[in-house]
């Protein structure tokens, strides 16, 4: 299972590309990775050698090709059952796979307004509308899943559901987006899992900057 490799984004901005990356990392999974840069504005042509959407994150297995982020992590989970990369208990897989979902097709006033960015100094801006409404909805997962949970991850350990957040701590960290000390505290436990503190080193020693992304 060594032939794994996962081709990624800038880590500084490809909220992507940091969810499969921070999970199977977690889950202390081997794998290799490749940043491949946004070719900024029109996106990287290398991208379609990769992934038949010519979009990172891809993940390589031999012959075996897999894009989009939840869908690496489901395809990772199955071929390292061991690594329990999703919660053990049935109803929480449940709870869990449908708050992943939730992130991956919802909040889009928040990802449009508020991107991903590892760097750039804590400091508010001024929110469209719909942006703190995402907030309110993300946050009362966070609560719900936490006192299920007793914490400290939302499932207790570090799962997917975790990493498919993942991209969400850092918007609310740099853009200022909530004083609830619940949310904090899950946010400092993100910021302190070994896997997000190498995501942040290596996106702190990047030198491109997307002026898009720049917000």
């Amino acid at each position: 299972m060594s032939d794994l490799t996962l081709y990624i984004g800038n880590q500084n901005y490809s909220s992507w590309s940091f969810r499969p990356w921070f999970a199977m990392t977690a889950a202390g999974i081997a794998f290799r990775h490749v940043v491949i840069p946004f070719d900024f504005p029109a996106g990287n042509p290398e991208f379609f050698k990769l992934s038949p959407v010519g979009r990172v994150p891809v993940l390589h297995h031999g012959d075996v090709r897999v894009w989009e982020s939840l869908a690496i992590i489901e395809y990772v989970a199955d071929i390292f059952p061991e690594a329990g990369i999703w919660p053990e208990a049935r109803a929480d897989r449940a709870m869990a796979r449908s708050i992943s979902m939730e992130m991956l097709s919802g909040f889009r006033a928040l990802r449009n307004a508020c991107p991903m960015n590892i760097r750039r100094p804590h400091a508010p801006i001024a929110l469209p509308d719909g942006v703190m409404d995402d907030v309110a909805r993300i946050e009362a997962i966070w609560r719900d899943c936490l006192a299920r949970s007793g914490g400290p991850f939302l499932f207790g350990k570090v799962s997917a559901a975790d990493a498919m957040f993942a991209p969400v701590v850092n918007r609310f960290a740099i853009y200022e987006l909530t004083t609830d000390a619940g949310s904090l505290s899950y946010m400092q436990t993100m910021n302190a899992h070994p896997a997000w503190k190498a995501w942040q080193a290596a996106a702190l020693a990047e030198t491109w900057i997307v002026p898009e992304d720049e917000a």
